[in-house]
């Protein structure tokens, strides 16, 4: 009886060692997660709230290979830089660039033909508007003036055109 007297502070004193070496760090989400084992990789250093080797002494040989597998791990997830990787992300941007130049470029030039349309259908409306003889060339070459119904219809159309305009 008076082993196990003695043997138990020593057990509990190994209980509270084990205890002890606790990792507790914050997740995602704000809770509160505790461990014996080392958080993910995913969990960043500053939500780490405690560990066994935070207060500066070198963690155990145990602790320190599974977290030299996890930078491992790490590591093969998450490529080098390399100087094609850059040259590939720069023809990337390029070619994006160059997309949207072209996008733009084409945009100008309907704008511009759009424009030079309206314009041109003002003028045929003045035309119309002012009452002049307006002759037109059929398909054999011939020319043959308009009527006052051939006018009207030429000027109802002129004006659906032009209200695309404003």
């Amino acid at each position: 009886m008076s082993i196990s007297r003695i043997a138990l502070p020593f057990v509990l004193a190994f209980a509270c060692a084990a205890a002890h070496a606790q990792y507790v760090w914050l997740d995602e989400k704000g809770n509160k997660q505790f461990s014996d084992k080392p958080p993910p990789i995913s969990v960043p250093k500053n939500k780490i709230i405690k560990a066994p080797n935070m207060s500066g002494k070198p963690a155990p040989a145990a602790d320190a290979a599974p977290a030299s597998a996890a930078a491992d791990d790490a590591s093969k997830l998450t490529k080098p830089v390399t100087t094609a990787s850059k040259n590939e992300d720069y023809n990337k941007r390029k070619a994006e660039q160059a997309e949207k130049d072209k996008k733009a470029e084409d945009e100008k030039q309907s704008a511009a033909a759009k424009a030079k349309n309206c314009e041109r259908a003002r003028t045929y409306q003045q035309n119309l508007e002012s009452g002049a003889r307006v002759a037109n060339v059929d398909k054999n070459g011939e020319r043959n003036f308009m009527d006052d119904t051939q006018r009207n219809q030429e000027l109802a159309d002129v004006k659906k055109t032009l209200a695309d305009c404003k």
